[in-house]
């Protein structure tokens, strides 16, 4: 890992490493998804098959890329009892917390007769995308599916590309039956999401599209936005551990490693005010590294995004934690609750040494698909409000439009748009 100490070191170089693992910026992939998506629009099913037998190595046609609800149950069934009850109760923790950001409708009255409001109208249609790849993510399933059902969406569909034996997850599969899907798809990669975007023979199109995925993923969804809407642009897993001299460098080194081992282009980065604590940390991240099955790459994370920052003191460490937005946030110090009203980007807060982040990754309730590459600054963590619609509702009465026209008219004149203007004063004759 690169060590810096602010005020000695030039942090810009941090930043722009950390920038460089955006997925902006990539013309290869950029045009390659482009063309992935053109196909799949044109040409529909038989494209997305194609693209699954070059991509994944596994056949498929129209008749075999959705899975039946009787294999949904099977592999429900085939899950180890006490690991199911696991999973029924973070989905229990997941519902519980979306339940809370429920919005309602509202509509207020003025003493004219004017009524104005908010109309709240949950998505149709809703897409969820399920990686595999190295570590599949079945987790993911109950995060994105669960406050969309929450949410009130009509349709939930998810698509996941098929392993070597040409089946899906069979984890992925009974969370997404526990979460309450409707219909599942054989399909990965940016076909997926064009399928979704576009809607094919078999697999509809949707309102919007949820979850993370690979950079090829993470373009497509960029591009077919507009066409439907995304929930975010999700870049690799990262984390920011702040750190004063009481933490304890084993479980921060644990906890660095916990998204280090994700993938290569992972982040994790330490920021302390403590000598002792970069030492203690160095020395048990080389012994935890070595015992990992995923160690070979939790090393190559570190030593490419992995960084370690020497600050004066804790309002520092906050200012580098602002500038670099983290996805997730952990602030192992005496008194953790009394940095909160500092940190101002951050897609999840993780407060004190036994508040690892795994506990949110799996457990805890608030959502794990998360803002990550600096994108902290303006957008929030997956929730209900993404599955919803707010609509304006303006009612006014003759006497309440009466006395409002000889503005409206007056601004519409002033636009210029006097068709505007005339819609208001035909009404005033």
């Amino acid at each position: 890992m690169k060590q810096y100490k602010f005020g000695t070191d030039n942090l810009d170089e941090l930043y722009g490493i950390l920038a460089g693992r955006s997925p902006e910026g990539r013309r290869d992939v950029e045009e390659t998804v482009a063309g992935i998506l053109l196909n799949v629009k044109q040409r529909g099913d038989e494209a997305v098959c194609e693209y699954t037998r070059k991509f994944d190595g596994v056949d498929v046609s129209p008749q075999t890329m959705e899975i039946s609800q009787d294999e949904m149950t099977n592999a429900l069934m085939a899950v180890d009892k006490e690991l199911l009850k696991i999973i029924e109760k973070a989905a229990a923790n997941i519902r519980a917390f979306h339940e809370r950001q429920k919005e309602n409708s509202w509509f207020s009255t003025e003493s004219n007769g004017t009524i104005l409001g908010q109309k709240i109208t949950p998505l149709e249609r809703v897409g969820v995308y399920a990686p595999a790849g190295t570590a599949p993510l079945p987790s993911t399933v109950l995060m994105d599916i669960i406050p969309a059902k929450v949410a009130g969406v009509e349709e939930i569909i998810l698509c996941s590309p098929p392993g070597k034996d040409g089946k899906v997850n069979s984890l992925v599969l009974a969370c997404a039956k526990v979460a309450g899907v409707d219909r599942v798809f054989t399909v990965g990669g940016a076909q997926a999401i064009a399928a979704m975007a576009y809607g094919t023979q078999t697999i509809p199109k949707v309102d919007k599209i949820t979850g993370p995925g690979n950079i090829y993923v993470t373009v497509a969804k960029k591009q077919v936005f507009g066409v439907c809407g995304i929930d975010m642009t999700a870049g690799p897993s990262e984390v920011l551990v702040i750190a004063d001299e009481t933490a304890n460098p084993e479980y921060v080194a644990a906890d660095l490693l916990s998204q280090a081992e994700h993938d290569v282009l992972a982040s994790a980065i330490l920021v302390t005010t403590s000598e002792d604590v970069v030492q203690g940390v160095i020395k048990a991240l080389e012994a935890q590294t070595a015992a990992l099955p995923r160690g070979n790459i939790a090393a190559k994370s570190l030593d490419s995004y992995g960084a370690i920052v020497l600050v004066p003191d804790l309002d520092t460490a906050l200012s580098v934690s602002n500038r670099i937005a983290p996805e997730h946030l952990q602030i192992c110090t005496e008194d953790p609750f009394s940095m909160l009203s500092g940190v101002k980007h951050a897609g999840a807060i993780f407060l004190g040494e036994y508040s690892p982040e795994p506990v949110g990754d799996y457990f805890a309730g608030p959502n794990h698909t998360l803002p990550t590459a600096g994108t902290a600054r303006f957008f929030s963590p997956l929730g209900v409000y993404d599955f919803v619609k707010r609509s304006s509702v303006i009612g006014y009465t003759k006497k309440a439009f009466q006395e409002a026209a000889p503005c409206v008219a007056a601004f519409a004149e002033a636009e210029g748009l006097h068709a505007h203007a005339r819609s208001i004063t035909i009404r005033q004759k």
